[in-house]
């Protein structure tokens, strides 16, 4: 697995994984009408550094990196990722995952923070659980699931 910085070429790539993800409203706290420029412009923001993980050429799944906070809370990293559905269980998150918590410590950050994570989303919070993440926070009836209702949210935690 490869995993690059993302550039204007993955463009249509990076909408590919995201569409399908932010449609579904299962996981994302975005609307699942969001425009395809809406979207690119909220994951390709200025104050995030995007990656794309490719296997033979191909882009299986892609992630940004920021600060969780400004200022006074700028050592704390926050990250999205992605996955494309074709890839799901080939390892793109763990790899994604593992990446980003070296380039968040290489560049400074101490710790990483996960702010809304949805209770439903088993997988994400089996995963980052691996990674040493701590859950430091339940937000009741934070996110409403598209076919589960009003479902928790939760804040994970880990230092770098």
């Amino acid at each position: 697995m490869n995993i690059r910085p993302a550039g204007f070429s993955d463009e249509d790539t990076i909408w590919s994984i995201l569409e399908p993800t932010i449609r579904a409203g299962e996981t994302y706290t975005l609307p699942r009408e969001m425009r395809r420029e809406q979207a690119l412009a909220y994951w390709l923001s200025p104050d995030h550094t995007v990656f794309v993980a490719e296997e033979d050429g191909e882009v299986l799944g892609t992630y940004y990196l920021c600060a969780n906070q400004k200022g006074g809370g700028a050592h704390v990293s926050n990250c999205g990722y992605m996955t494309a559905a074709r890839a799901s269980g080939r390892g793109v998150a763990t790899a994604m995952c593992a990446h980003s918590l070296e380039y968040a410590r290489t560049h400074g950050f101490r710790a990483m923070q996960f702010n809304f994570v949805i209770t439903s989303n088993l997988p994400a919070i089996h995963l980052w659980q691996k990674f040493g993440f701590a859950t430091i926070g339940r937000l009741p009836g934070a996110f409403l699931h598209p076919s589960l209702g009003y479902v928790d949210a939760l804040v994970m935690y880990r230092t770098l």
